[in-house]
Protein backbone atom coordinates (compact mmCIF):
# COMPACT_ATOMS: atom_id res chain seq x y z
CA UNK A 1 0.00 0.00 0.00
CA UNK A 2 2.75 2.37 0.92
CA UNK A 3 4.43 1.40 -2.22
CA UNK A 4 1.31 2.41 -4.23
CA UNK A 5 1.04 5.71 -2.44
CA UNK A 6 4.64 6.44 -3.15
CA UNK A 7 4.08 5.63 -6.78
CA UNK A 8 1.05 7.94 -7.00
CA UNK A 9 2.83 10.83 -5.34
CA UNK A 10 5.71 10.36 -7.71
CA UNK A 11 3.33 10.64 -10.72
CA UNK A 12 1.85 13.85 -9.33
CA UNK A 13 5.25 15.42 -8.82
CA UNK A 14 6.07 18.08 -11.53
CA UNK A 15 8.50 16.75 -14.04
CA UNK A 16 10.20 20.14 -14.51
CA UNK A 17 9.97 23.77 -13.48
CA UNK A 18 8.10 24.59 -16.66
CA UNK A 19 4.95 23.02 -15.20
CA UNK A 20 4.73 25.96 -12.80
CA UNK A 21 4.71 28.53 -15.67
CA UNK A 22 1.78 30.94 -15.61
CA UNK A 23 1.43 30.42 -19.36
CA UNK A 24 0.87 26.65 -19.11
CA UNK A 25 -2.69 25.52 -19.86
CA UNK A 26 -4.50 24.15 -16.77
CA UNK A 27 -5.34 20.40 -16.66
CA UNK A 28 -8.28 19.59 -18.84
CA UNK A 29 -7.75 22.57 -21.14
CA UNK A 30 -6.25 21.85 -24.52
CA UNK A 31 -3.75 24.49 -25.65
CA UNK A 32 -4.92 26.51 -28.61
CA UNK A 33 -3.03 25.74 -31.80
CA UNK A 34 -2.11 28.90 -33.76
CA UNK A 35 -3.46 29.04 -37.28
CA UNK A 36 -0.25 30.36 -38.75
CA UNK A 37 3.18 31.16 -37.49
CA UNK A 38 2.92 34.91 -37.98
CA UNK A 39 2.64 37.75 -35.45
CA UNK A 40 -0.70 39.50 -35.31
CA UNK A 41 -1.44 43.20 -35.51
CA UNK A 42 -1.72 45.13 -32.25
CA UNK A 43 -5.01 46.53 -33.55
CA UNK A 44 -6.71 43.10 -33.86
CA UNK A 45 -9.09 41.73 -31.22
CA UNK A 46 -7.22 39.24 -28.99
CA UNK A 47 -8.23 35.61 -29.24
CA UNK A 48 -11.05 34.62 -26.88
CA UNK A 49 -12.46 38.16 -26.63
CA UNK A 50 -15.54 39.08 -28.64
CA UNK A 51 -16.48 42.69 -29.32
CA UNK A 52 -20.19 42.06 -28.73
CA UNK A 53 -22.51 43.79 -26.26
CA UNK A 54 -23.75 40.41 -24.98
CA UNK A 55 -20.28 39.30 -23.90
CA UNK A 56 -19.26 39.75 -20.27
CA UNK A 57 -17.23 42.78 -19.44
CA UNK A 58 -13.49 42.31 -19.44
CA UNK A 59 -12.52 43.28 -22.95
CA UNK A 60 -11.63 46.75 -24.12
CA UNK A 61 -13.81 46.06 -27.14
CA UNK A 62 -16.92 45.06 -25.17
CA UNK A 63 -19.65 47.47 -24.01
CA UNK A 64 -19.49 48.06 -20.21
CA UNK A 65 -22.42 46.60 -18.24
CA UNK A 66 -23.04 49.98 -16.59
CA UNK A 67 -23.69 51.65 -19.95
CA UNK A 68 -27.27 52.50 -20.84
CA UNK A 69 -28.06 54.27 -24.07
CA UNK A 70 -31.36 55.51 -22.61
CA UNK A 71 -29.80 57.21 -19.58
CA UNK A 72 -26.49 58.23 -21.14
CA UNK A 73 -25.55 61.93 -21.08
CA UNK A 74 -26.01 63.93 -24.24
CA UNK A 75 -22.95 64.12 -26.44
CA UNK A 76 -21.22 67.46 -26.90
CA UNK A 77 -21.53 69.00 -30.33
CA UNK A 78 -19.89 72.35 -31.22
CA UNK A 79 -22.14 75.19 -32.26
CA UNK A 80 -21.01 74.98 -35.86
CA UNK A 81 -21.16 71.19 -35.91
CA UNK A 82 -18.37 68.79 -36.77
CA UNK A 83 -16.76 69.44 -40.17
CA UNK A 84 -17.37 66.61 -42.59
CA UNK A 85 -14.76 65.99 -45.32
CA UNK A 86 -16.48 65.15 -48.56
CA UNK A 87 -13.52 63.75 -50.42
CA UNK A 88 -15.41 62.93 -53.62
CA UNK A 89 -16.80 66.36 -54.46
CA UNK A 90 -13.65 68.15 -55.60
CA UNK A 91 -10.80 67.63 -58.10
CA UNK A 92 -8.44 64.78 -57.39
CA UNK A 93 -5.53 67.22 -57.04
CA UNK A 94 -7.07 68.77 -53.93
CA UNK A 95 -8.21 65.44 -52.47
CA UNK A 96 -4.82 63.78 -52.86
CA UNK A 97 -2.85 66.84 -51.75
CA UNK A 98 -4.96 67.02 -48.59
CA UNK A 99 -4.37 63.36 -47.75
CA UNK A 100 -0.65 63.60 -48.50
CA UNK A 101 -0.37 66.36 -45.90
CA UNK A 102 -2.03 64.09 -43.30
CA UNK A 103 -0.05 61.61 -41.20
CA UNK A 104 -0.41 58.03 -42.42
CA UNK A 105 -2.30 56.88 -39.33
CA UNK A 106 -5.12 59.44 -39.72
CA UNK A 107 -5.71 59.17 -43.45
CA UNK A 108 -9.13 57.93 -44.56
CA UNK A 109 -9.40 54.26 -45.41
CA UNK A 110 -8.88 53.12 -49.00
CA UNK A 111 -11.83 53.41 -51.33
CA UNK A 112 -10.78 51.66 -54.55
CA UNK A 113 -12.68 53.20 -57.45
CA UNK A 114 -11.44 50.68 -60.02
CA UNK A 115 -12.55 47.07 -60.24
CA UNK A 116 -10.19 44.61 -58.57
CA UNK A 117 -9.76 40.85 -58.98
CA UNK A 118 -10.44 38.37 -56.20
CA UNK A 119 -6.72 38.08 -55.54
CA UNK A 120 -6.52 41.81 -54.85
CA UNK A 121 -4.51 44.50 -56.64
CA UNK A 122 -1.46 43.55 -58.67
CA UNK A 123 1.01 45.48 -56.53
CA UNK A 124 3.96 45.38 -58.92
CA UNK A 125 2.00 46.50 -61.97
CA UNK A 126 0.18 49.26 -60.08
CA UNK A 127 3.46 50.65 -58.75
CA UNK A 128 5.00 50.50 -62.23
CA UNK A 129 2.03 52.33 -63.76
CA UNK A 130 2.21 54.92 -61.00
CA UNK A 131 5.90 55.57 -61.62
CA UNK A 132 5.43 55.85 -65.40
CA UNK A 133 2.68 58.43 -64.96
CA UNK A 134 4.79 60.39 -62.48
CA UNK A 135 7.73 60.29 -64.88
CA UNK A 136 5.74 61.94 -67.67
CA UNK A 137 4.46 64.63 -65.32
CA UNK A 138 7.87 65.44 -63.84
CA UNK A 139 9.53 65.42 -67.26
CA UNK A 140 6.87 67.85 -68.50
CA UNK A 141 7.74 70.42 -65.82
CA UNK A 142 5.01 69.73 -63.27
CA UNK A 143 5.68 70.67 -59.65
CA UNK A 144 6.84 67.96 -57.25
CA UNK A 145 3.76 68.22 -55.03
CA UNK A 146 1.38 67.76 -57.97
CA UNK A 147 3.42 64.78 -59.19
CA UNK A 148 3.15 63.17 -55.76
CA UNK A 149 -0.60 63.86 -55.70
CA UNK A 150 -1.05 62.19 -59.10
CA UNK A 151 0.97 59.13 -58.05
CA UNK A 152 -0.99 58.85 -54.82
CA UNK A 153 -4.29 59.11 -56.71
CA UNK A 154 -3.38 56.28 -59.08
CA UNK A 155 -2.20 53.99 -56.29
CA UNK A 156 -5.29 54.52 -54.14
CA UNK A 157 -7.63 54.12 -57.09
CA UNK A 158 -6.30 50.60 -57.64
CA UNK A 159 -6.60 49.66 -53.97
CA UNK A 160 -3.08 50.30 -52.67
CA UNK A 161 -3.38 52.03 -49.34
CA UNK A 162 -0.44 53.10 -47.13
CA UNK A 163 1.56 54.30 -50.14
CA UNK A 164 4.27 56.92 -49.82
CA UNK A 165 5.44 58.54 -53.10
CA UNK A 166 8.67 60.54 -53.13
CA UNK A 167 9.73 62.95 -55.86
CA UNK A 168 13.10 64.60 -56.42
CA UNK A 169 14.51 66.35 -59.46
CA UNK A 170 15.48 63.18 -61.35
CA UNK A 171 14.23 60.33 -59.15
CA UNK A 172 10.75 58.95 -58.47
CA UNK A 173 10.08 56.30 -55.84
CA UNK A 174 7.02 54.82 -54.17
CA UNK A 175 6.69 52.45 -51.22
CA UNK A 176 3.65 50.32 -50.41
CA UNK A 177 3.23 48.53 -47.08
CA UNK A 178 0.22 46.15 -47.12
CA UNK A 179 -0.08 46.06 -43.32
CA UNK A 180 1.84 46.73 -40.16
CA UNK A 181 3.37 43.26 -40.16
CA UNK A 182 4.01 42.72 -43.90
CA UNK A 183 7.21 43.65 -45.70
CA UNK A 184 7.02 46.88 -47.72
CA UNK A 185 7.32 46.87 -51.50
CA UNK A 186 9.34 49.69 -53.11
CA UNK A 187 10.00 50.73 -56.68
CA UNK A 188 11.77 53.70 -58.27
CA UNK A 189 12.34 55.26 -61.66
CA UNK A 190 14.87 57.77 -62.98
CA UNK A 191 13.84 60.71 -65.20
CA UNK A 192 16.65 61.10 -67.72
CA UNK A 193 15.00 63.24 -70.39
CA UNK A 194 12.85 66.30 -69.88
CA UNK A 195 10.93 68.11 -72.56
CA UNK A 196 8.25 70.75 -72.89
CA UNK A 197 5.01 69.31 -74.22
CA UNK A 198 1.93 70.60 -72.43
CA UNK A 199 -0.32 68.68 -74.79
CA UNK A 200 1.09 65.43 -73.41
CA UNK A 201 0.88 66.85 -69.89
CA UNK A 202 -2.84 67.55 -70.34
CA UNK A 203 -3.40 64.01 -71.66
CA UNK A 204 -1.71 62.52 -68.58
CA UNK A 205 -3.90 64.66 -66.32
CA UNK A 206 -7.01 63.39 -68.11
CA UNK A 207 -5.82 59.82 -67.62
CA UNK A 208 -5.29 60.35 -63.88
CA UNK A 209 -8.67 62.05 -63.63
CA UNK A 210 -10.38 59.09 -65.32
CA UNK A 211 -8.55 56.57 -63.15
CA UNK A 212 -9.60 58.36 -59.95
CA UNK A 213 -13.23 58.80 -61.09
CA UNK A 214 -15.56 56.12 -59.63
CA UNK A 215 -17.99 56.31 -62.54
CA UNK A 216 -15.30 55.36 -65.11
CA UNK A 217 -13.99 51.79 -65.22
CA UNK A 218 -10.35 51.61 -66.38
CA UNK A 219 -8.49 48.36 -65.96
CA UNK A 220 -4.73 48.19 -65.64
CA UNK A 221 -4.45 47.00 -69.24
CA UNK A 222 -6.55 49.92 -70.45
CA UNK A 223 -4.46 52.39 -68.42
CA UNK A 224 -1.24 50.97 -69.91
CA UNK A 225 -2.71 51.22 -73.41
CA UNK A 226 -3.69 54.87 -72.96
CA UNK A 227 -0.30 55.65 -71.47
CA UNK A 228 1.43 54.11 -74.50
CA UNK A 229 -0.75 56.21 -76.81
CA UNK A 230 0.23 59.35 -74.89
CA UNK A 231 3.92 58.50 -75.28
CA UNK A 232 3.54 57.88 -79.02
CA UNK A 233 1.36 60.93 -79.55
CA UNK A 234 2.80 63.38 -82.07
CA UNK A 235 3.27 67.02 -81.20
CA UNK A 236 0.33 69.25 -82.14
CA UNK A 237 2.54 71.65 -84.11
CA UNK A 238 5.17 70.83 -86.77
CA UNK A 239 8.81 71.91 -86.49
CA UNK A 240 8.56 74.77 -88.97
CA UNK A 241 5.70 76.27 -86.95
CA UNK A 242 7.76 76.13 -83.78
CA UNK A 243 10.65 77.93 -85.47
CA UNK A 244 8.29 80.57 -86.85
CA UNK A 245 6.74 80.98 -83.41
CA UNK A 246 10.18 81.60 -81.91
CA UNK A 247 10.79 84.37 -84.44
CA UNK A 248 7.39 85.98 -83.86
CA UNK A 249 7.93 85.82 -80.10
CA UNK A 250 11.22 87.71 -80.38
CA UNK A 251 9.69 90.25 -82.76
CA UNK A 252 6.73 90.86 -80.45
CA UNK A 253 9.08 91.24 -77.48
CA UNK A 254 11.18 93.80 -79.36
CA UNK A 255 8.00 95.77 -80.13
CA UNK A 256 7.04 95.57 -76.48
CA UNK A 257 10.24 97.41 -75.46
CA UNK A 258 9.97 100.14 -78.10
CA UNK A 259 11.11 98.64 -81.41
CA UNK A 260 9.62 99.43 -84.82
CA UNK A 261 8.89 97.39 -87.93
CA UNK A 262 12.54 96.93 -88.94
CA UNK A 263 13.47 95.93 -85.42
CA UNK A 264 10.59 93.42 -85.41
CA UNK A 265 11.89 91.61 -88.48
CA UNK A 266 15.52 91.81 -87.34
CA UNK A 267 14.67 90.28 -83.97
CA UNK A 268 12.55 87.58 -85.65
CA UNK A 269 15.38 86.60 -88.01
CA UNK A 270 17.90 86.49 -85.16
CA UNK A 271 15.63 84.27 -83.04
CA UNK A 272 14.98 81.92 -85.98
CA UNK A 273 18.71 81.55 -86.62
CA UNK A 274 19.37 80.95 -82.93
CA UNK A 275 16.60 78.34 -82.77
CA UNK A 276 17.99 76.45 -85.77
CA UNK A 277 21.52 76.51 -84.34
CA UNK A 278 20.23 75.22 -81.01
CA UNK A 279 18.41 72.37 -82.81
CA UNK A 280 21.62 71.54 -84.65
CA UNK A 281 23.58 71.39 -81.38
CA UNK A 282 20.88 69.25 -79.79
CA UNK A 283 21.06 66.83 -82.70
CA UNK A 284 24.81 66.50 -82.11
CA UNK A 285 24.26 65.67 -78.45
CA UNK A 286 25.63 68.89 -76.94
CA UNK A 287 24.34 69.73 -73.43
CA UNK A 288 21.57 72.28 -73.04
CA UNK A 289 23.99 74.85 -71.60
CA UNK A 290 25.85 75.13 -74.91
CA UNK A 291 22.58 75.20 -76.81
CA UNK A 292 21.62 78.37 -74.92
CA UNK A 293 25.05 79.88 -75.55
CA UNK A 294 24.68 79.33 -79.30
CA UNK A 295 21.02 80.43 -79.41
CA UNK A 296 21.83 83.77 -77.74
CA UNK A 297 24.47 84.76 -80.31
CA UNK A 298 22.46 85.46 -83.54
CA UNK A 299 20.09 88.10 -82.04
CA UNK A 300 23.03 89.84 -80.39
CA UNK A 301 25.04 89.69 -83.63
CA UNK A 302 22.20 91.26 -85.65
CA UNK A 303 21.82 94.02 -83.06
CA UNK A 304 25.54 94.77 -83.16
CA UNK A 305 25.48 94.70 -86.99
CA UNK A 306 22.69 97.29 -87.06
CA UNK A 307 24.72 99.46 -84.74
CA UNK A 308 27.85 99.12 -86.89
CA UNK A 309 25.83 100.00 -90.01
CA UNK A 310 24.63 103.14 -88.19
CA UNK A 311 21.01 102.45 -89.09
CA UNK A 312 18.68 104.71 -87.14
CA UNK A 313 16.82 102.00 -85.25
CA UNK A 314 16.71 100.86 -81.65
CA UNK A 315 19.28 98.08 -81.94
CA UNK A 316 19.05 97.23 -78.24
CA UNK A 317 15.45 96.10 -78.78
CA UNK A 318 16.66 93.41 -81.18
CA UNK A 319 18.90 91.85 -78.53
CA UNK A 320 16.24 92.28 -75.84
CA UNK A 321 13.67 90.51 -78.02
CA UNK A 322 16.03 87.60 -78.52
CA UNK A 323 16.54 87.32 -74.77
CA UNK A 324 12.78 87.08 -74.16
CA UNK A 325 12.69 83.90 -76.22
CA UNK A 326 15.46 82.30 -74.14
CA UNK A 327 14.88 83.28 -70.52
CA UNK A 328 13.94 80.12 -68.53
CA UNK A 329 10.79 81.45 -66.90
CA UNK A 330 9.09 78.06 -66.83
CA UNK A 331 11.88 76.39 -64.86
CA UNK A 332 12.11 79.35 -62.47
CA UNK A 333 8.40 79.24 -61.63
CA UNK A 334 8.57 75.48 -61.01
CA UNK A 335 11.65 75.88 -58.80
CA UNK A 336 10.06 78.55 -56.59
CA UNK A 337 6.82 76.55 -56.39
CA UNK A 338 8.70 73.48 -55.15
CA UNK A 339 10.55 75.56 -52.60
CA UNK A 340 7.39 77.18 -51.23
CA UNK A 341 5.67 73.80 -50.89
CA UNK A 342 8.54 72.21 -48.96
CA UNK A 343 10.39 70.25 -51.67
CA UNK A 344 13.74 71.88 -51.06
CA UNK A 345 15.96 69.34 -52.81
CA UNK A 346 13.97 69.57 -56.04
CA UNK A 347 13.75 73.35 -55.73
CA UNK A 348 17.51 73.65 -55.27
CA UNK A 349 18.20 71.46 -58.29
CA UNK A 350 15.81 73.45 -60.47
CA UNK A 351 17.26 76.78 -59.33
CA UNK A 352 20.73 75.46 -60.17
CA UNK A 353 19.45 74.51 -63.62
CA UNK A 354 18.03 78.03 -64.09
CA UNK A 355 21.36 79.53 -63.03
CA UNK A 356 23.31 77.44 -65.54
CA UNK A 357 20.94 78.33 -68.40
CA UNK A 358 21.06 82.01 -67.46
CA UNK A 359 24.86 81.94 -67.40
CA UNK A 360 24.80 80.34 -70.85
CA UNK A 361 22.69 83.23 -72.18
CA UNK A 362 25.03 85.73 -70.55
CA UNK A 363 28.10 84.12 -72.11
CA UNK A 364 26.60 84.07 -75.60
CA UNK A 365 25.53 87.72 -75.52
CA UNK A 366 28.70 88.94 -73.81
CA UNK A 367 30.97 87.35 -76.43
CA UNK A 368 29.11 89.09 -79.26
CA UNK A 369 28.93 92.44 -77.43
CA UNK A 370 32.66 92.33 -76.66
CA UNK A 371 33.48 91.65 -80.31
CA UNK A 372 31.16 94.48 -81.36
CA UNK A 373 32.88 96.93 -79.02
CA UNK A 374 36.24 95.93 -80.43
CA UNK A 375 34.94 96.61 -83.95
CA UNK A 376 33.80 100.11 -83.02
CA UNK A 377 30.12 99.63 -82.20
CA UNK A 378 29.05 102.18 -79.63
CA UNK A 379 25.77 101.05 -78.11
CA UNK A 380 23.98 103.51 -75.87
CA UNK A 381 23.03 101.81 -72.58
CA UNK A 382 20.53 104.53 -71.70
CA UNK A 383 18.31 103.76 -74.71
CA UNK A 384 17.57 100.35 -73.22
CA UNK A 385 15.62 101.94 -70.39
CA UNK A 386 13.82 104.47 -72.61
CA UNK A 387 10.70 102.49 -73.51
CA UNK A 388 8.11 104.44 -75.47
CA UNK A 389 4.64 104.07 -74.03
CA UNK A 390 2.30 102.84 -76.76
CA UNK A 391 -0.52 101.14 -74.84
CA UNK A 392 -2.52 99.68 -77.73
CA UNK A 393 0.54 98.48 -79.67
CA UNK A 394 2.11 97.05 -76.52
CA UNK A 395 -1.08 95.18 -75.56
CA UNK A 396 -1.26 93.68 -79.06
CA UNK A 397 2.45 92.78 -78.90
CA UNK A 398 2.00 91.12 -75.50
CA UNK A 399 -0.85 88.99 -76.85
CA UNK A 400 1.26 87.91 -79.85
CA UNK A 401 4.11 87.09 -77.47
CA UNK A 402 1.89 84.92 -75.25
CA UNK A 403 0.27 83.22 -78.25
CA UNK A 404 3.60 82.22 -79.75
CA UNK A 405 4.96 81.20 -76.35
CA UNK A 406 1.98 78.84 -75.97
CA UNK A 407 2.77 77.30 -79.36
CA UNK A 408 6.39 76.77 -78.33
CA UNK A 409 5.19 75.00 -75.19
CA UNK A 410 3.16 72.58 -77.36
CA UNK A 411 -0.11 73.49 -75.68
CA UNK A 412 -3.50 72.20 -76.70
CA UNK A 413 -5.19 74.45 -79.20
CA UNK A 414 -8.21 74.80 -76.91
CA UNK A 415 -6.05 76.49 -74.24
CA UNK A 416 -4.11 78.91 -76.43
CA UNK A 417 -6.84 81.58 -76.55
CA UNK A 418 -7.43 81.46 -72.79
CA UNK A 419 -3.74 81.83 -71.92
CA UNK A 420 -3.41 84.65 -74.47
CA UNK A 421 -6.16 86.60 -72.70
CA UNK A 422 -4.54 85.84 -69.34
CA UNK A 423 -1.24 87.27 -70.59
CA UNK A 424 -2.98 90.41 -71.86
CA UNK A 425 -4.52 90.94 -68.43
CA UNK A 426 -1.07 90.57 -66.87
CA UNK A 427 0.52 93.15 -69.17
CA UNK A 428 -2.37 95.64 -68.74
CA UNK A 429 -2.05 95.30 -64.97
CA UNK A 430 1.72 95.80 -65.08
CA UNK A 431 1.42 98.82 -67.40
CA UNK A 432 -1.25 100.44 -65.24
CA UNK A 433 0.80 99.96 -62.08
CA UNK A 434 4.27 100.77 -63.41
CA UNK A 435 3.82 103.28 -66.25
CA UNK A 436 0.63 105.02 -65.12
CA UNK A 437 0.89 104.55 -61.36
CA UNK A 438 4.65 104.98 -61.00
CA UNK A 439 5.05 101.83 -58.86
CA UNK A 440 8.52 100.20 -59.08
CA UNK A 441 8.83 97.26 -61.48
CA UNK A 442 9.32 94.54 -58.87
CA UNK A 443 6.03 94.97 -56.96
CA UNK A 444 4.18 95.74 -60.20
CA UNK A 445 5.47 92.49 -61.69
CA UNK A 446 4.56 90.52 -58.57
CA UNK A 447 0.96 91.79 -58.61
CA UNK A 448 0.53 91.10 -62.31
CA UNK A 449 2.02 87.61 -61.90
CA UNK A 450 -0.32 87.01 -58.96
CA UNK A 451 -3.30 87.62 -61.25
CA UNK A 452 -1.80 85.19 -63.75
CA UNK A 453 -1.55 82.51 -61.07
CA UNK A 454 -5.04 83.23 -59.74
CA UNK A 455 -6.79 83.02 -63.10
CA UNK A 456 -4.64 80.12 -64.25
CA UNK A 457 -5.50 78.06 -61.17
CA UNK A 458 -9.21 78.80 -61.52
CA UNK A 459 -9.15 77.86 -65.21
CA UNK A 460 -7.34 74.62 -64.44
CA UNK A 461 -9.80 73.67 -61.70
CA UNK A 462 -12.71 74.42 -64.01
CA UNK A 463 -11.29 72.01 -66.60
CA UNK A 464 -9.74 69.50 -64.11
CA UNK A 465 -6.33 69.99 -65.73
CA UNK A 466 -2.83 71.18 -64.89
CA UNK A 467 -2.34 74.89 -64.17
CA UNK A 468 0.92 75.13 -66.15
CA UNK A 469 -0.69 75.61 -69.61
CA UNK A 470 -2.68 78.55 -68.24
CA UNK A 471 0.16 80.32 -66.42
CA UNK A 472 3.56 79.63 -68.00
CA UNK A 473 3.00 81.37 -71.33
CA UNK A 474 1.07 84.22 -69.69
CA UNK A 475 4.14 85.40 -67.76
CA UNK A 476 6.09 85.90 -71.00
CA UNK A 477 5.57 89.71 -71.26
CA UNK A 478 6.74 90.14 -67.66
CA UNK A 479 10.16 88.49 -68.11
CA UNK A 480 13.10 90.84 -67.35
CA UNK A 481 14.63 91.03 -70.84
CA UNK A 482 15.50 94.74 -70.71
CA UNK A 483 17.14 94.58 -67.27
CA UNK A 484 19.16 91.54 -68.33
CA UNK A 485 20.48 93.14 -71.51
CA UNK A 486 21.22 96.42 -69.72
CA UNK A 487 23.35 94.58 -67.15
CA UNK A 488 25.21 92.61 -69.84
CA UNK A 489 25.95 95.76 -71.80
CA UNK A 490 27.35 97.50 -68.74
CA UNK A 491 29.55 94.50 -67.97
CA UNK A 492 30.83 94.48 -71.57
CA UNK A 493 31.78 98.16 -71.15
CA UNK A 494 33.72 97.23 -67.96
CA UNK A 495 31.19 98.89 -65.65
CA UNK A 496 30.96 95.83 -63.43
CA UNK A 497 29.26 97.29 -60.36
CA UNK A 498 26.40 98.82 -62.35
CA UNK A 499 26.11 95.72 -64.53
CA UNK A 500 25.91 93.32 -61.60
CA UNK A 501 23.34 95.60 -59.98
CA UNK A 502 21.17 95.45 -63.09
CA UNK A 503 21.45 91.66 -63.23
CA UNK A 504 20.44 91.49 -59.56
CA UNK A 505 17.43 93.65 -60.43
CA UNK A 506 16.57 91.22 -63.24
CA UNK A 507 16.83 88.31 -60.81
CA UNK A 508 14.55 90.15 -58.37
CA UNK A 509 11.96 90.63 -61.13
CA UNK A 510 12.19 86.95 -62.06
CA UNK A 511 11.68 85.89 -58.44
CA UNK A 512 8.76 88.32 -58.17
CA UNK A 513 7.17 86.58 -61.16
CA UNK A 514 7.63 83.14 -59.64
CA UNK A 515 6.44 84.09 -56.17
CA UNK A 516 3.52 86.07 -57.59
CA UNK A 517 2.34 83.12 -59.70
CA UNK A 518 2.55 80.76 -56.73
CA UNK A 519 0.83 83.24 -54.40
CA UNK A 520 -1.96 83.73 -56.90
CA UNK A 521 -2.41 79.97 -57.17
CA UNK A 522 -2.64 79.63 -53.40
CA UNK A 523 -5.01 82.59 -53.19
CA UNK A 524 -7.36 80.84 -55.58
CA UNK A 525 -7.90 78.17 -52.92
CA UNK A 526 -9.78 80.76 -50.89
CA UNK A 527 -12.53 80.57 -53.49
CA UNK A 528 -12.61 76.76 -53.57
CA UNK A 529 -13.82 74.29 -50.98
CA UNK A 530 -10.87 72.14 -50.05
CA UNK A 531 -11.90 68.69 -48.73
CA UNK A 532 -10.54 67.45 -45.44
CA UNK A 533 -9.21 70.85 -44.41
CA UNK A 534 -10.33 70.33 -40.81
CA UNK A 535 -8.81 66.85 -40.63
CA UNK A 536 -5.48 68.14 -41.88
CA UNK A 537 -5.48 71.16 -39.58
CA UNK A 538 -2.76 69.65 -37.45
CA UNK A 539 -0.51 69.09 -40.47
CA UNK A 540 -0.87 72.15 -42.66
CA UNK A 541 1.76 72.83 -45.30
CA UNK A 542 2.80 76.15 -43.73
CA UNK A 543 3.37 74.44 -40.42
CA UNK A 544 5.11 71.50 -42.03
CA UNK A 545 7.68 73.72 -43.72
CA UNK A 546 8.63 75.46 -40.45
CA UNK A 547 10.20 72.27 -39.23
CA UNK A 548 7.90 71.11 -36.43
Amino acid sequence: MAEAEGSGSEDRKPKSDEAHSAFTAPPGMAPEVPEEDQPTSEFSVPGGLAAHPAEPEGSAFATPHTYSAQHSPSAYTPGRGFPVARMSQSPWQDRMRTMLRMPVDVRPGPEPVQRLTEAGPAVGRVLDLTLRIGELLLAGGEGAEDVEAAMFAVARSYGLDRCEPTVTFTMLSITHQPSLVDDPVSANRTVRRRGTDYNRLAAVFRLVDDISAPEIDISLEEAYRRLAEIRRNRHPYPGWMLTTAAGLLAGAASTLVGGGVLVFFAAAIGAILGDRLAWLCAGRGLPEFYQFVVAAMPPAAIGVALKLAEIDVKASAVITGGLFALLPGRALVAAVQDGLTGFYITASARLLEVMYLFIGIIMGVLVVLYIGLQLGASPNPDEVLLITQRPLIQIAASMVLVFTFAVLLQQERSTVLIVTLNGAVAWVTFGALHYAGGIPPVPSTAIAAGLVGLFGQLFSRYRFASALPYTTAAIGPLLPGSATYYGLLLIAENRLNEGVGSLVNAAAIALAIAIGVNLGSETSRLFMRIPGAASAATRRAAKRTRGF
